[in-house]
């Protein structure tokens, strides 16, 4: 366990064993009923131009991928 000066958990570390315990406690459904919870909260919070905008990001992140490769 890794603990900061003052002898206490960091929160990275407090994260990842949190989501252990959740990966321990959960299937395969849960993560997929969040993700889809999670995508109609996006959906009903943010414009096409939202999704246009992280599109055109990916697209450029994927072009400089290929240029690497």
């Amino acid at each position: 366990m890794a603990n900061n000066q003052n002898g206490k958990m960091s929160p990275e570390e407090r994260g990842r064993m949190g989501g252990e315990a959740t990966a321990k406690n959960h299937d395969k459904e849960f993560y997929q009923e969040i993700g889809r919870k999670g995508g109609e909260a996006t959906a009903e919070s943010h414009d096409k131009d939202f999704y246009r905008k992280i599109g055109e990001k990916g697209g450029e992140a994927r072009a400089r991928q290929r240029d690497n490769d």
